[in-house]
């Protein structure tokens, strides 16, 4: 009895353990592809989930995060018969796990050996020099060519980059003879660009130099000029002043000797003066023009008698 209850405890043990063993959890960015009976059943999302016993089994477990994968270098030939070599790196990702479980046979290797017969067609389009500077037209169309061929397994492609384009050696070393020569050239123009600016530099400034100092000659002759015709205004002004100052000054001195002369007969009329006086005054008159620069000289006839007056008075007394 004791043995019957230990086999019963035991399988009871064993159907519990068979039971949990067959709970299962996805985890996130996973889906669990589930066959029944050996035909697809459902995708399992995250979360719990039960098989049914004896009946479903985990057919495959898909990642659906975007994945990368770098497929080693692919001999290729251009349209001038090049032949080159071209890795490539391809970013995918899962959107139906049915479709990929069931669609292809080793996806990844599918989609390598797709990646390089497209690789070749396109580049066989193409000639060496577009090859090496169309990177991004050869990404652009990869990618659309195998997101379209991918579809049917359940897989996008949202991008594939040419990682690396190695030509062959000799044509390397004619690419490097080739980019050093268009640089000496390169070199050779902007060093005749740069001395044809210096020399135009160098003429503005003489140009400009033999302007400023041309204008600097005829501002100092317009100065200078100006300067002359000033001072000549000034030497006008001092002349018309000294001469306004001198005809002031006679025109007083002519008043003053007016005046005193007008005092002077105010005076003789005042003194009354007799006929002798008056002749005196005569001839002490006529004795300063006699002194004076004319050669003429007008004698009245009151001084004539009072000079041989003067003679008779003289020849009395010398009796």
């Amino acid at each position: 009895m004791d043995g019957t209850v230990i086999v019963i405890l035991l399988l009871i043990v064993g159907a519990i353990i068979f039971l949990i063993s067959r709970f299962r959890i996805v985890p996130q960015a996973q889906v669990f592809v589930i066959e029944r009976l050996g035909a697809f059943h459902a995708a399992w999302g995250t979360g719990f989930h039960v098989l049914v016993p004896f009946l479903d089994r985990i057919a495959k477990k898909v990642s659906i995060k975007e994945q990368v994968v770098d497929f080693k270098p692919q001999p290729v030939i251009t349209k001038d018969n090049v032949t080159m070599q071209i890795d490539t790196v391809v970013f995918f990702q899962v959107m139906d796990a049915k479709q990929y479980t069931y669609g292809v046979e080793r996806p990844l290797a599918a989609i390598e050996n797709l990646t390089a017969t497209t690789l070749r067609n396109i580049i066989g389009e193409l000639e060496l020099d577009a090859t090496l500077t169309s990177r991004d037209i050869i990404n652009t169309k990869i990618t659309a060519i195998l997101d379209e061929a991918t579809d049917r397994w359940g897989i996008k492609v949202n991008r594939v980059e040419l990682k690396n384009i190695i030509p062959p050696r000799e044509i390397q070393d004619a690419m490097e003879k080739q980019m050093k020569a268009e640089r000496e050239r390169r070199e050779k123009i902007l060093q005749a660009e740069g001395d044809k600016k210096s020399q135009v530099l160098v003429a503005e400034g003489e140009k400009e130099a033999m302007v400023l100092t041309a204008e600097a000659h005829k501002q100092a002759e317009i100065l200078k000029a100006e300067a002359e015709k000033e001072a000549m205004v000034l030497r006008a002004d001092a002349i018309r002043q000294q001469k306004i100052l001198e005809a002031q000054g006679e025109a007083e001195s002519i008043a003053m000797v007016q005046q005193a002369l007008a005092d002077s007969i105010v005076k003789l009329n005042d003194a009354n003066p007799n006929q002798q006086v008056i002749a005196l005054k005569s001839l002490e008159a006529f004795a300063k023009a006699a002194d004076g620069q004319a050669t003429k000289i007008i004698i009245p006839s009151e001084i004539q008698g009072i000079a041989g007056l003067a003679s008779s008075i003289k020849e009395i007394a010398a009796k």
